[in-house]
């Protein structure tokens, strides 16, 4: 199964971290699996990092680094990803999600068949197949 990590989990698990989800743990070990990194989570942590480097320490290219190195592929933006936007839909009576970086990894898992793993309770909200919530 082809596997795209939200910004949080990819942070968990480069830093072992026991905030990581056993389940997701699992996943991201299992053999099977193929790990990707959006180049949005990237951007996403460098964003952070500029605005607040106290708590964000490493730039996006040392976590571009770590990713390749623990094996996992960093996924470049496409316009394909962008037009599944437009289609993205929540039911109202989810509530409101306005984080533009968790709509493009959904988006992006959607166009490229894939499975956006994360720990976002937010994110659960679209109803979609290509989301699971760990």
């Amino acid at each position: 199964m082809k596997i795209l990590l939200d910004t949080h989990l990819i942070l968990w698990a480069l830093g072992n971290t026991q905030k990581l989800p056993e389940e997701a743990k699992m996943i991201i070990l299992n053999p099977a699996n193929e790990i990707f990194v959006s180049v949005l989570s990237l951007w996403e942590i460098e964003l952070k990092r500029l605005a607040k480097p106290d708590m964000m320490p490493f730039t996006a290219k040392r976590i571009e680094d770590l990713c390749k190195a623990a094996g996992f592929e960093v996924m470049p933006l496409e316009g394909k990803n962008v037009h599944i936007l437009q289609m993205l839909k929540r039911p109202k009576t989810e509530p409101e999600h306005k984080d533009p970086f968790d709509r493009m990894l959904i988006c992006q898992a959607i166009s490229s068949d894939m499975v956006l793993l994360t720990h976002d309770a937010l994110i659960k909200g679209y109803k979609t197949k290509n989301i699971r919530y760990v």
